[in-house]
């Protein structure tokens, strides 16, 4: 039976009677049966222990001064691949809902739930798979409610994580948007050593934690407002 299929016999069990839990239960469903979330999600493994791999063997600890010893994070290193992880993640959370839009499932999600911020929720609830990474699948999975375009959601997430920092210019400017970027932000919350400028690891992730709530209420009201 296809998850469409499925969908529309639930519409006509009982429209809008959904809780939480079954919503949640059709999303990862529907998420776990597309072959390009274990194909994104095996490029994000490969990416995050080949690249720490790289890093790490090319660094060589045997060879380091004592001064860089002192100075090693090699927990910061591990997560270098995050640069690409993040991006693989937020292109997750993109797909879960604007694949949906360009097939016209979404009318039959809709149908079976007519609470679409429920069904935004419960795409969330599935998505969550780790702090930093998950946080950002969130917030693709807002941009992709907003745009309801994967190319266009997926240009938002890369604006959003790699140009943004690169229009600071000035550094003193550089190392106050570090704060609130989600993509400096990321080496805040990887990095062992305390780093000069930067906010403390808790605030760094509510704030984080905050900008994919914002993604999110954003995302439920332009599914509320606008038709499918």
């Amino acid at each position: 039976m296809t998850t469409a299929t499925q969908l529309h016999r639930a519409a006509s069990h009982a429209r809008g009677g959904y809780g939480f839990r079954t919503v949640a239960q059709m999303e990862w469903q529907k998420l776990r049966t597309v072959r390009s979330t274990w194909y994104i999600l095996a490029l994000f493994a490969v990416s995050m222990i080949g690249l720490a791999m790289i890093v790490l063997s090319h660094e060589g600890y045997p060879r380091m001064s004592a001064a860089d010893r002192a100075t090693f994070d090699p927990t910061h290193d591990c997560f270098i691949g995050l640069v690409l992880g993040q991006l693989l993640l937020g292109v997750v959370g993109v797909l879960a809902i604007t694949s949906e839009f360009s097939s016209g499932m979404i009318r039959a999600t809709f149908a079976a739930v007519p609470r679409r911020p429920l069904v935004l929720a419960a795409k969330a609830a599935v998505l969550v798979a780790g702090a930093y990474p998950a946080l950002i699948a969130i917030i693709g999975l807002g941009l992709g409610a907003i745009i309801r375009h994967t190319a266009g959601a997926i240009c938002a997430l890369v604006g959003a994580l790699f140009v943004l920092p690169l229009l600071f210019v000035s550094p003193s400017l550089q190392n106050a948007a570090q704060n609130f970027l989600p993509h400096p932000m990321a080496n805040a919350l990887t990095s062992v050593r305390p780093l000069p400028d930067t906010l403390a690891p808790g605030l760094v992730f509510g704030l984080l934690c905050a900008y994919a709530a914002i993604a999110l209420a954003a995302g439920a009201w332009a599914l509320a407002r606008r038709d499918a």
